[in-house]
């Protein structure tokens, strides 16, 4: 049987996602599965393990349709050996997927990082389609960004770069999960957001966001925060617009150092209040960026969606081996 599947993982998160894609690109199976915290390497390896199974029966397809592998990750990564040096939302340290996906699998295997995988998705299917130089910015708990360049990914020797989260914008600001003090992460994650939302709502400055979601940051979810400004809580707009100007801020930056055609962000502040955030982080990073790119780059909001991970890994893993430019063990 010709080798015509490829399958595509998406380790981020509260739940792990393998699709296999035909030939085409089209998805033919998947499965999800959650992701249980602190299970320890040999549990989550076995999990991973079923997951990609299940996902070839729902397809039809047996390990011997198995082209290759491709699996997004968050953390840092030796993309040279796939080894995934911490992984803090599974417990894991020094882990080597690579290795062990292809011992288990018989294929080749290519690690990425998350973001990486969801960017390349939007440059091979979405919102950066063909573009020269795609640079996309994903904020979340943190703020994740990549670069795909004339159809390549921009890459470390070993590891993942674009940590645009990690930009020191506010010196002597507040001390960032990096150890840094002012990185654009303090100022413009939706953590932080989250957490003044969460003080707004405990003052009575936003009874809307208070009565849908009380005072605990884990319900300050996206959705809830778009709903509350919809109903008039004028405090948590400030919040979000304020941070939205600090994100655009940080992709000035990026900007004036990558000169990118397209520009995609995502995440569920994108999907919950597109206009407003867009707006704000478009103006403030065209505001700030050299004259001569002010005019140069697209804004567009990400339209792959949850499978955008598991898209990308799965078509960067075929291009990479297809192309025979895999990382060598």
């Amino acid at each position: 049987m010709s080798k015509h599947i490829w399958v595509g993982f998406d380790l981020g998160g509260t739940k792990m996602l393998a699709v296999a894609f035909n030939q085409q690109m089209e998805a033919a199976g998947r499965k999800r599965r959650k992701t249980k915290a602190y299970e320890g390497a040999e549990a989550g390896l076995d999990r991973i393990v079923r997951t990609i199974s299940d996902a070839l029966d729902d397809a039809g397809a047996g390990t011997d349709a198995l082209a290759g592998i491709g699996i997004g990750t968050p953390g840092p990564l030796d993309l040279k050996k796939g080894l995934v040096l911490d992984a803090p939302n599974l417990g894991w340290k020094n882990v080597h997927l690579k290795k062990h996906l292809a011992g288990a699998f018989g294929c080749p295997v290519v690690v990425a990082n998350d973001v990486d995988a969801g960017l390349y998705a939007e440059y091979r299917f979405g919102a950066a389609r063909n573009a020269h130089c795609a640079l996309g910015v994903f904020p979340g708990t943190g703020i994740g960004a990549g670069c795909v360049y004339e159809g390549m990914l921009i890459q470390g020797t070993r590891h993942s770069c674009m940590e645009i989260g990690h930009i020191p914008l506010a010196p002597g600001g507040q001390l960032c999960g990096c150890g840094g003090r002012g990185c654009l992460e303090t100022v413009a994650s939706r953590l932080v957001i989250s957490a003044q939302a969460a003080a707004a709502a405990s003052r009575g400055q936003a009874p809307h966001l208070l009565e849908r979601a009380g005072t605990d940051m884990a319900n300050m979810r996206s959705r809830a925060l778009a709903a509350a400004i919809e109903q008039g809580d004028t405090a948590v707009e400030n919040i979000v617009r304020d941070a939205a100007r600090w994100l655009g801020r940080g992709l000035a930056v990026a900007v004036n150092l990558m000169a990118p055609d397209t520009v995609v962000l995502g995440g569920g502040l994108v999907e919950a209040m597109p206009t407003l955030y867009l707006t704000e982080v478009e103006h403030a990073a065209r505001a700030l960026s050299l004259p001569s790119l002010r005019d140069t780059f697209a804004l567009r909001a990400a339209e792959m969606g949850d499978d955008a991970t598991a898209t990308g890994a799965a078509a960067w893993a075929r291009y990479m081996l297809d192309a025979d430019r895999r990382p060598e063990a």
